[in-house]
């Protein structure tokens, strides 16, 4: 049985590399035990390389965007082979924050393939920004997939993690509202049949996990009942306790 994953996502926090380090050593220092869990941080760009550099085995680095080039006149982006030559393992693409400043479907199905060339395991990222009477969500959520995983190989969907992350639960869409486990596992049930009607039978080995700002008080619900192999916490992963308390939570019902 695979692990379960739980990834941090610091977005634009701390505001120092001295609190980034101290946040990083906190929740090393307090994982020390955990070994049926997959524990990753995705920090800013500017402290990977620092963070890589604070000894631990138990927590693997990821980034929260890659740029789809190599090298080039590419000024401000930061390429996938870059990040894996720091060490990085895991990136962040198509978050709903990101999208909303213009990527598109189109720009994070270049930016996976380019992930996967470059040898970092993918975390897609996708979500509705409402739940209609109609139902009209699921055929978003099913256009995004689709668009996202053009052209990706049956041999490389088992290592792309999708998160998903209704955009209406997220702490920064005004008027937000808390998703439930029955919406997550809802999602879940139709996105691994979005996924193995294309990828068959290898879609199966592909992790679903649950964004949506989950926190350390409903973890445990959307674990057991969401049908997800793991959470994706912003805001969470911020606090050392929380993020311990979300781990531990996953370490025991694994």
């Amino acid at each position: 049985m695979s692990k379960k994953i739980i990834i941090g996502n610091w977005k634009m926090n701390p505001l120092t590399l001295k609190e980034a380090e101290k946040l990083f050593s906190g929740i090393a220092k307090e994982i020390s035990s955990i070994k049926k869990t997959e524990v990753v941080i995705c920090p800013s760009f500017l402290y990977l390389e620092k963070l890589k550099k604070i000894r631990t085995s138990k927590i693997k680095l990821g980034a929260q965007n890659a740029f789809w080039g190599e090298v080039g006149a590419f000024t401000g982006e930061v390429s996938g082979e870059m990040l894996y030559n720091i060490g990085v393992q895991y990136v962040i693409l198509g978050h709903s924050e990101r999208r909303a400043l213009g990527e598109s479907s189109n720009d994070v199905n270049k930016k996976i393939k380019a992930s996967l060339e470059a040898g970092l395991i993918p975390i897609l990222c996708v979500g509705e920004n409402i739940r209609d009477e109609s139902h009209n969500y699921f055929n978003f959520v099913k256009t995004e997939i689709e668009e996202c995983l053009m052209g990706v190989s049956k041999n490389s969907i088992s290592k792309i993690i999708i998160a998903y992350e209704p955009i209406w639960a997220i702490s920064s869409t005004p008027n937000r509202k808390d998703a439930t486990p029955a919406d997550c596992l809802e999602m879940v049930i139709f996105i691994r049949k979005i996924i193995s009607d294309k990828f068959r039978k290898e879609a199966y080995r592909t992790k679903i996990i649950y964004g949506g700002s989950v926190n350390e008080k409903d973890a445990k619900e959307f674990l057991k009942n969401g049908g997800v192999d793991g959470l994706l916490p912003g805001r969470a992963s911020l606090d050392v306790k929380k993020f311990i308390e979300i781990i531990k939570i996953c370490e025991v019902l694994n």
